[in-house]
């Protein structure tokens, strides 16, 4: 967007722009040309910013978190810019193509926020989102923002679950004793006589299901995803018998299965069915807060459980109906290099296919748990108003993943207490699939029920198998556990796979990979064989596959460009791939000399 079209939507006075200090500055003492003036926006508005270009992504998310009125979360921060994330947190602005007037979209991944829904004693309702390090004191404050009637915060009483809270009072505290998304408080005149009981509201889940359209943090004092437990800890389906399909209702949910001869697993079929009936008992999804696209939190037929997870298809990042307020992609190119937007639960749905049980390849019958634990994903039709409608009310398709039981993300705490062997699963379906979007925050940590011994959950695969290796970052690669040898389990199971299978298997079920996304796949898996092989860590691997910086290209990059240039036009894509095996031996060969 051009500072033209900036000026149209928000006039800056000229006299009144924020330096990188987070301080305002005459414009006309500002003589150094080498600084730009870009503008934040976020929540709706626009903030005004003085820069270099030369700073780093991680320096300009630590001017950002001095700016008043913006999030103070330094590592929650995500910066998107002309479509693109800023993700290489030692990348310069320049790097990027950050010029002058750019406008520069900040989303916060919102695990340390949470969201406080308020009732006046007046009736009135608003909701808002604090740090949960901040107590019920600075709550007050932002209610006296936003209710005339409560401008003097020592006047309020603020009230959750019938319970009067103090002052000093910490968010964090508050939202871990009652265990809920939302915290729901009644706020009255200190001293004034008000009914309690149906005045005061409850923090259970099931009072949400009248309530239309609120942003829910993922976190919930712990985060996303739940299973049955009878169903935990199953490898197949030999203790459950297959649940018939129910009369579904198709203009509320159906599933999208667009071949005959597959059988959703009984535990899709469960999560099919719990999620019809929650919708069906009247309870609204709820969005959550976190993210770049619209995610929405599906409920039993209670509305005290999640059950699902629903992505749509046209609420994705820079997509038609992103609820984010992201710019719309006009080129298609989604926010990671090599993916389109609207592919996004395609490959949600493809990570949990190619997710094949230790014992073999996924069937297109059974239960059987992936290797790597991506949770049961389906693709579904669902029609419900509580999703985002800037029109008409439509049939949304997207993604429906198993809301996981955790007890956090990877972001929560250090890496060095996570098993060898949880790490090395996460680190097996990253290379595979070339991920391009792996960060501590959607690695969630569960436990196992019968030793308590953590589990790791990778979620979120919208940036999978991409169509060039440009983007490809993977977090665990500065974790210890991936400078350890595979064991030999996991290198048989690595020897086991196969992309031309993979590729069949995912047309079997309906999406026919691009060619550039089969190609991928079928580097990425060359590689890994082809390093376990010769004894390479996944760190040794995964650092062939990731660049150092923004402008550099990584090793697997050069091979592949390597071999293009070796074949005539017109090659077969067969011996393509045997030009890329040919060079690729030469460099590990290299490497390992």
């Amino acid at each position: 967007m051009s500072s033209a079209g900036v000026t149209i939507l928000s006039p800056v006075p000229r006299e009144l722009l924020l330096s990188s200090n987070g301080y305002h500055t005459p414009l006309h003492l500002s003589l150094d040309h080498e600084f730009i003036f870009i503008f934040l926006s976020h929540s709706g508005s626009l903030t005004p910013m003085r820069v270099l270009p030369y700073d780093t992504i991680e320096s300009l998310k630590l001017k950002i978190k001095k700016v008043e009125g913006l999030p103070s979360l330094t590592n929650k921060q995500k910066l998107v810019c002309d479509g693109r994330e800023l993700a290489r947190s030692n990348s310069l602005l320049k790097d990027y193509g950050v010029t002058e007037g750019n406008v520069l979209h900040l989303v916060i991944r919102l695990s340390d926020l949470q969201t406080i829904s308020v009732r006046t004693s007046s009736g009135k309702d608003f909701t808002f989102q604090v740090e949960k390090c901040r107590d019920v004191g600075y709550v007050k404050q932002q209610i006296a923002k936003k209710e005339k009637r409560f401008a003097d915060p020592e006047q309020q009483e603020v009230v959750c679950n019938g319970e009067l809270l103090e002052d000093q009072r910490v968010i964090d505290d508050i939202c871990s004793k009652y265990n809920d998304v939302v915290i729901h408080l009644f706020v009255r005149v200190k001293y004034a006589e008000v009914r309690t009981g149906q005045d005061e509201l409850s923090v259970k889940a099931k009072e949400l299901n009248g309530t239309k359209d609120y942003d829910a943090s993922e976190n919930n004092c712990r985060r996303e995803r739940d299973v049955s437990k009878e169903d935990e800890g199953r490898e197949d389906g030999t203790n459950e018998p297959i649940v018939a399909r129910k009369a579904l209702d198709r203009d509320l949910l159906e599933p999208v299965i667009v071949n005959k001869k597959i059988e959703l697993a009984s535990e899709v079929w469960n999560m099919i069915n719990m999620t019809y009936e929650g919708l069906n008992s009247g309870n609204y999804p709820i969005r959550s807060a976190e993210g770049t696209g619209g995610a929405y939190f599906m409920l039993d037929s209670t509305g005290q459980k999640y059950v699902s997870v629903f992505k749509p298809i046209d609420e994705e990042p820079m997509a038609v109906n992103n609820p984010r307020g992201l710019p719309f992609s006009v080129d298609g190119e989604g926010l990671k290099k090599g993916t389109r937007v609207g592919q996004g639960a395609f490959r949600e749905v493809a990570a949990y296919i190619l997710d094949h049980p230790m014992r073999g390849h996924r069937s297109i019958f059974g239960d059987q748990k992936g290797f790597a634990g991506v949770p049961p994903t389906v693709m579904v039709k669902c029609l419900h108003e509580g999703f985002n409608h800037p029109g008409e009310l439509t049939t949304k398709l997207g993604s429906l993943q198993m809301f996981m039981e955790n007890n956090g993300s990877c972001e929560d705490m250090g890496p060095g207490a996570f098993p060898v062997k949880e790490v090395h699963k996460i680190t097996v379906l990253d290379m595979r699939l070339a991920n391009a979007d792996r960060h501590a925050g959607n690695i969630l940590i569960g436990k196992e029920e019968e030793n308590g011994q953590a589990v790791l959950i990778p979620i979120d695969h919208g940036y999978c198998l991409p169509t060039s290796f440009e983007d490809c970052t993977f977090e665990w690669l500065y974790w210890p556990q991936a400078r350890q040898p595979y064991s030999p389990e996991i290198i048989d199971y690595i020897r086991s796979l196969n992309a031309d299978e993979d590729i069949a298997l995912l047309k079997f079920h309906g999406w026919n990979l691009p060619v550039e996304c089969a190609r991928t796949l079928q580097i990425s898996t060359m590689l890994l064989k082809k390093g376990v092989e010769r004894g390479m860590t996944p760190f040794d691997i995964g650092s062939l596959m990731c660049r150092e910086s923004l402008n550099k290209e990584s090793v697997i990059e050069g091979i592949v460009k390597a071999a293009l240039d070796s074949v005539l036009p017109g090659t077969s894509e067969e011996t393509f791939l045997d030009a890329v095996s040919e060079i690729m031996d030469q460099h590990l060969d290299q490497i390992l000399s």
